[in-house]
């Protein structure tokens, strides 16, 4: 970690404190809305050879950074390195996203390679880390990140994106014993990867669990809330100085007390819930991440104006880090998300 890490303001914001502005950072900020990374992609050839070549990727990380300032550099990698990590075969079709063998069969799963094995293939993940580490301004805070084991899982089932992830709820009911034996693997390696991120620099985990809200009633609790709250203890223990922040997209009420049941420092909230509902509800138990609708970063105009400014008033009681409500998308105006920036920066003037 960098010295002075304590006058960062998303350090500050996670350890509770309230800012006159919150600081910003966008999901997805290093992104196909942006020419220079389309450039730095077409040079890298694909999407994966971006990932493992660690000067490329830590460029397009660092690019963001460059042309907006944000407070916050987030490692540019996938959560379904994991799984490749653990012998998943791992490709990505496009126009149409990513491809992976499944695990539908105990034969499947003792296929898998052990946790110990994953830093073999994840170790140009951690020199990307390590690059950002020496060439970030001193100001920006970097962020490492992780998929949830319910998200990586549903993947893994299906191979695949799913809108309703049904694979993943149809093996949970048929052969629970060979779902939770994956998603403790997924847990375990999980722990590894972000505490391998963190040794190389990494000041601050999120864990993504974008497919939470699939998850209804005793699920949810056992399988969002419960390994999220393992990876968490797990980390504290080895890193009590970084703070982590979870992210269990759509998770409706399942917001409320997130915080507390499962350690998180801050959650990260996506734009389907209000924020005076969340700063009522969930902004009580500590930080709060989001939430404008990133349809905004395409639109713009006054309206991106407007919601901004509300979601930064209705934050502003409490500890607050700016972000959209789910990552940006490549048809995005990167003038509009300079808008935004600005008018998150004045609006505590």
């Amino acid at each position: 970690m960098k010295d002075g890490s304590q006058t960062k303001t998303i350090l500050r914001a996670l350890a509770g404190e309230v800012l006159p502005s919150p600081p910003i950072w966008m999901m997805r900020q290093a992104g196909r809305y942006l020419p220079e990374y389309r450039a730095t992609r077409a040079e890298a050839g694909d999407f994966l050879s971006l990932c493992y070549k660690p000067d490329l990727a830590a460029e397009v990380t660092l690019q963001p950074i460059r042309r907006y300032g944000f407070d916050a550099a987030i490692l540019f990698a996938d959560i379904l390195l994991v799984p490749q990590a653990l012998g998943a075969d791992l490709w990505f079709v496009t126009g149409e996203g990513p491809r992976l063998s499944t695990i539908t069969e105990q034969r499947d799963f003792d296929a898998l390679k052990s946790v110990a094995d994953i830093h073999e293939t994840l170790n140009p993940i951690y020199e990307t880390v390590r690059i950002l580490n020496r060439e970030l301004p001193e100001e920006t805070t970097l962020i490492g990140f992780a998929g949830a084991p319910w998200t990586v899982a549903t993947y893994m089932i299906a191979g695949q994106g799913t809108p309703d992830q049904a694979p993943a709820h149809a093996l949970m009911k048929a052969n629970t014993q060979l779902f939770e034996a994956l998603l403790d693997r997924i847990t375990e390696a999980t722990i590894e990867y972000l505490s391998a991120q963190i040794d190389a620099g990494a000041e601050v985990v999120k864990i993504f669990d974008s497919w939470a809200g699939s998850l209804k009633g005793d699920a949810f609790e056992r399988y969002a809330v419960a390994p999220t709250k393992r990876i968490t203890a797990e980390i504290k223990t080895r890193h009590p100085a970084i703070p982590v922040i979870g992210f269990p997209r759509e998770a409706g009420d399942g917001y409320v007390g997130f915080a507390k049941a499962t350690g998180v420092d801050c959650v990260a909230l996506d734009n389907s819930v209000s924020t005076d509902w969340a700063a009522k509800h969930v902004q009580v138990d500590g930080c709060v991440q989001g939430n404008l609708a990133s349809s905004h970063m395409v639109t713009g105009g006054q309206p991106l104006v407007d919601e901004t400014r509300a979601i930064v008033r209705a934050f502003s009681n409490g500890p607050h880090i700016f972000n959209l409500g789910h990552g940006i998308t490549p048809d995005a105006d990167p003038e509009n998300v300079q808008l935004m920036i600005d008018t998150v920066r004045s609006a505590g003037v």
